[in-house]
């Protein structure tokens, strides 16, 4: 099953909307739960390795530039959620929660920009804090495009296709372990702060 996925997506990866389709998978992501865009940028580089740096640029903009759509939603959902916050008896809750993203936000977004953590999170959570726009744009460039960069770079290389063709498997598992373990993570240190 894996295989015919990975060849579809190499036939997309190499078509001429391909740039277009990878923008928009890079900005919905950043605002709803959705396909993280590596899963089009990796198949795009590996199709056309001359192209990597295009793809990792429009990726990182696309993504930040989404990014700023899901910090809206959480700035401007911020009304609603003291509402909610206070039907439930912790009216203080996003004052805290506000209090606490102005000491840690910074190392949030970065830290969780790089990872396979769902960048939605982030950014509904940097709007919902009310957190600096210009240093929550400028976290997410440094960390978005870091990882873009870093996938085209690796991806480019000369002999990165006849690595994946021959390890799929092994990698959509490492990817799907990586995610988890990401999670987990994630998850623990949540626990821990909370």
């Amino acid at each position: 099953m894996l295989r015919p996925l990975y060849d579809w997506a190499m036939r997309l990866a190499a078509g001429r909307y391909a740039l277009p389709a990878l923008a928009g998978i890079a900005m919905v992501e950043a605002t709803f739960p959705f396909v993280p865009p590596d899963v089009m940028l990796g198949p795009m580089v590996l199709a056309r390795r001359e192209r990597a740096w295009l793809y990792a640029t429009v990726c990182t903009l696309a993504s930040v530039a989404g990014g700023c759509v899901g910090y809206a939603f959480g700035y401007f959902a911020s009304d609603a959620a003291v509402h909610l916050l206070a039907m439930t008896g912790r009216s203080g809750g996003l004052e805290a929660f506000q209090a606490l993203f102005a000491k840690v936000g910074l190392a949030v977004i970065l830290i969780k920009g790089l990872t396979p953590v769902p960048y939605m999170i982030v950014t509904l959570a940097s709007g919902l804090a009310h957190f600096s726009l210009p240093v929550f744009i400028a976290a997410s460039l440094a960390t978005r495009g870091g990882r873009f960069f870093l996938v085209s770079a690796l991806l480019q290389h000369p002999q990165a296709k006849t690595f994946v063709d021959r390890h799929l498997t092994a990698l959509a598992v490492g990817a799907v372990v990586l995610l988890v373990a990401a999670l987990g993570a994630v998850s623990l240190l949540e626990h821990h702060q909370g």
